[in-house]
């Protein structure tokens, strides 16, 4: 039985075998590579990003500091919160509605401020010196809805929430809290 078996294989030339193993190399050479790039290019990058892709395939995204916070960067009760000691970043490609104010295509700085009963959710056209907050650059105040939260994160923790094809829910969680407000697609 053992002759049968050896009669039927065929010895591989040196060169097969060096082919074969050079495809096997780039395999696993191109799934190193894949690997490597499905992973953050900065594990020390405290910056997140979250999208919402509206039913027309148009998008917003928020870019945002989700650091562990310091003592000074604790949200006070009225004032402008900035998390991680920036502002959120706010990208559309489509022209959006806030509480009533239409916001054009373009990039935005995001601000909010906390109070016991009610979070506001401010958006500002300044994007130039974002870090210094100047009331006269508000384009929109939105009131956010707050609730509590079950497992409260340690750091400001973003989503957005699809909530109908041309509606974005962005949800702000920080310590006990959250806070919603929608984004209308125009």
């Amino acid at each position: 039985m053992m002759r049968i078996w050896r009669s039927h294989v065929r010895k591989s030339s040196p060169r097969g075998y060096f082919m074969r193993l050079l495809a096997v190399c780039i395999v696993l050479i191109s799934q190193s590579f894949l690997a490597a790039s499905a992973e953050q290019a900065d594990p020390a990058d405290p910056t997140a990003t979250i999208t919402c892709d509206f039913a027309d395939e148009q998008e917003i995204t928020v870019q945002y500091n989700n650091s562990v916070m310091s003592d000074k960067d604790q949200p006070r009760n009225g004032r402008v919160w900035l998390p991680g000691g920036s502002p959120m970043t706010l990208f559309t490609q489509v022209p959006l509605v806030l509480n009533h104010v239409e916001l054009p295509v373009g990039a935005y700085s995001v601000y909010v401020i906390p109070n016991k009963k009610e979070w506001t959710l401010v958006v500002s056209k300044n994007v130039t010196n974002p870090k210094t907050y100047d009331e006269k650059q508000d384009l929109v105040r939105a009131p956010m809805e707050i609730g509590g939260v079950e497992s409260p994160p340690r750091r400001l923790q973003a989503s957005f929430a699809h909530v109908a094809p041309k509606q974005c829910s962005i949800r702000l969680y920080y310590e006990k809290i959250g806070a919603f407000v929608e984004f209308n697609e125009k």
